[in-house]
């Protein structure tokens, strides 16, 4: 097998770091390069296994351009991994289905309602004209969530980098969901740093607010760019909990809950799902700090699914 005759150590690790996070297309281009394979002789090896695949359709899956989603390419990516010396399920896995989550939504909700605000999210989306991965993946993303006196959701602001995967990316954007009751219409959202304002959209029953954040400047693939936001909220009623989905996998997360003094919470604890109508994992009692009123989570390497915490009222 040809691979790369120097830097072996720092290729290895781009692709393990590839094949942790993904998405999927980055990781198989990592994985072509760190092998030292051209797309015809990949074709030839899986002709060899006999699976059948052109190297155009190589070519988009690497691109992110497609993605292989029928039975025939699921097994072609298969044994992609085999051809690329790659351990089981390594790329499989970053193909698995993972539904669309979005942040703040609360406990107790309905299986239909989850449908209605998703449906509703989807549809905000598609007026955005939003892609299915937006072309950029989370390298590390540190996010402050303030509740009020009332025990509202105050608001919420957010330091983000990024690194673009495809070229010409220069948006970005971004979810909020708020508590029951919630007027997404009187919903502020602010751009801190490095982006401005652009189109803004909401669905007033679902409580769902979808904000374009535009960049000054173009992203080529690889490149990286530094940008906070916010969200001024504090519409709705008491909030329990705050939840951040991720579709794809991403790289370090940090969720900071800090509490007005005037309204502190008697319980908190972080937690895990797989998905929205998954049963909660991981669970792990949060020790409020005396100075700050806060309590913290943070992930170095997130996988799809959602990342929570919540709380007790007395």
């Amino acid at each position: 097998m040809a691979r790369t005759p120097t830097g072996t150590g720092t290729v290895e690790a781009e692709l393990a770091q590839a094949l942790r996070t993904g998405p999927f297309h980055l990781a198989l281009r990592t994985a072509l390069s760190a092998r030292g394979l051209a797309l015809h002789r990949v074709q030839h090896r899986l002709a060899q296994r006999g699976v059948k695949v052109g190297v155009t359709s190589l070519s988009y899956w690497q691109q992110g351009a497609r993605r292989p989603r029928r039975p025939e390419s699921l097994r072609a990516v298969r044994m992609l991994e085999e051809v690329l010396e790659l351990p089981a399920q390594a790329l499989t896995r970053l193909l698995e289905p993972v539904p669309r989550t979005d942040p703040g939504r609360p406990a107790g909700r309905s299986f239909r309602s989850l449908v209605e605000e998703s449906r509703a999210l989807e549809r905000l989306l598609a007026e955005l004209e939003s892609p299915a991965d937006g072309g950029l993946h989370t390298v590390c993303h540190l996010e402050h969530v303030r509740i009020g006196a009332g025990r509202e959701l105050r608001g919420r602001a957010s330091h983000h980098v990024v690194r673009a995967h495809r070229d010409g990316v220069d948006r970005y954007l971004a979810i909020h969901h708020g508590d029951p009751g919630c007027d997404p219409g009187r919903v502020t959202v602010r751009a801190n740093e490095n982006c401005r304002v652009g189109r803004v959209r909401w669905h007033t029953a679902a409580g769902v607010l979808v904000a374009e954040l535009l960049f000054d400047v173009r992203l080529r693939a690889g490149e990286t760019h530094v940008f906070g936001y916010g969200f001024e909220d504090g519409t709705a009623g008491p909030s329990t909990e705050y939840v951040r989905g991720f579709s794809f996998a991403a790289g370090q997360y940090v969720l900071q809950v800090r509490f007005d003094e005037a309204a502190l919470p008697v319980r908190c604890r972080r937690f895990v799902q797989a998905s929205a109508s998954s049963p909660r994992t991981g669970q792990q009692e949060l020790t409020l700090s005396g100075r700050h009123h806060g309590v913290h989570l943070a992930e170095q390497a997130v996988r799809p699914g959602i990342l929570g915490i919540a709380w007790d009222w007395s």
